[in-house]
């Protein structure tokens, strides 16, 4: 939905629905058949917690901008209706002292904004030019007078003024967990639809006993929650900002029962059936693993075939899925053993027609 239509549109509900109903007819018509779903609706505005704005120069003045598919020339923009109250209030305000500084607004051509429901916030600028002394003295007079955190960034330059993270915390079942997001890697941008995500996800495997294995783990978003049901976790991630930030929030949260390893699903899969030996996982001993549960929240393109047959050697798969589409085909293999015992739809991002889902099943 485009910005001018989202302003007057009150079909939140209606959109929703239509979600919901495309979900279980792709479902059906891979032959799976569902439990009744959970579904988490979303906040229809202020949910968003990240943004990315191209900066459009226009007779002197920078605006933020953004582009309608199938045109070159960018719209500009004054507000941001689905992000969050902060990036709201901070985004004239950002923009009106960026105008009034040719240090901070020459070729700069892009801005991020990263906040937490803590009131955080980290700003990004991005330029087509080398920073030098002055452009960092100005941005930190800009930190200093707005109470955030700033990034710049161009070409093979990074200039970190304080941090480069926020630090975000959410609730789950009446625990508060503390999370590490940094700059420019992944994070769940909707807090209160991710905040539903976990409580679901813990309330799935409550009870659990032995190992938990978990691939794609990101900076721990699920795994410090999900630890504390497991004797022990071994949770996989192949970037290192991720891998270093997930240990970072073990800490913070006091998970000690958790060894990250730096692979990917594939070299997991081929590392656990002894196809392929691994230096990152030297001091790994997996055989002192027992595996009972696993836990997978891969990419859009869903799991590949090996994975996929990893998932169901074991008696319980949680899948969390961004593409309904992978997920089906997916369970059509993983249907053969397993028994799909319960579904939850999470309006990650509302006015798309992207849906997140969570599929919890035991082995047949």
């Amino acid at each position: 939905m485009n910005q001018d239509n989202l302003q007057s549109s009150t079909g939140y509900e209606q959109q929703l629905s239509d979600k919901v109903s495309h979900y279980k007819c792709l479902m059906a018509d891979a032959g799976i058949t569902l439990p009744e779903i959970d579904i988490h609706d979303s906040e229809p505005y202020g949910f968003r917690m990240r943004a990315e704005f191209r900066v459009w120069h226009e007779q002197g003045q920078a605006h933020y901008a953004m582009n309608k598919p199938g045109e070159k020339r960018p719209y500009m923009i004054q507000d941001f209706p689905i992000g969050s109250m902060l990036i709201n209030q901070l985004m004239p305000k950002i923009m009106a002292a960026v105008n009034a500084s040719d240090t901070l607004s020459r070729k700069l051509f892009s801005m991020e904004y990263l906040t937490t429901t803590t009131n955080e916030a980290l700003i990004t600028l991005i330029y087509h030019r080398p920073l030098d002394e002055q452009w960092q003295k100005t941005a930190h007079e800009l930190q200093t007078q707005f109470k955030v955190k700033v990034i710049g960034r161009s070409r093979k330059q990074k200039v970190v003024l304080t941090d480069d993270f926020v630090t975000e915390k959410l609730v789950v079942n009446n625990r508060e967990y503390s999370y590490q997001q940094v700059e420019a890697s992944f994070t769940q941008p909707n807090a209160q639809v991710n905040q539903k995500m976990l409580t679901w996800a813990s309330n799935c495997l409550s009870g659990s006993s032995a190992d938990l294995v978990e691939l794609y783990c990101g900076n721990g978003n699920f795994t410090a929650v999900l630890a504390q049901h497991f004797d022990k976790v071994l949770a996989t991630e192949i970037s290192k900002v991720s891998v270093n930030s997930a240990t970072a929030n073990f800490a913070a949260n006091n998970v000690d029962n958790v060894t990250i390893a730096r692979l990917s699903s594939e070299e997991f899969t081929q590392a656990l059936n002894r196809e392929r030996a691994f230096r990152r996982l030297a001091d790994v001993d997996l055989d002192s693993f027992n595996f009972s549960t696993i836990f997978v929240d891969p990419p859009r393109a869903g799991l590949d075939s090996g994975t996929e047959k990893l998932v169901t050697e074991m008696d319980h798969i949680l899948y969390i899925s961004c593409n309904p589409q992978t997920l089906a085909e997916n369970l059509k293999q993983i249907t053969k053993t397993h028994r799909v015992v319960k579904v939850a739809l999470f309006d990650q991002f509302p006015w798309t027609h992207h849906i997140e889902s969570g599929v919890y099943l035991e082995r047949i």
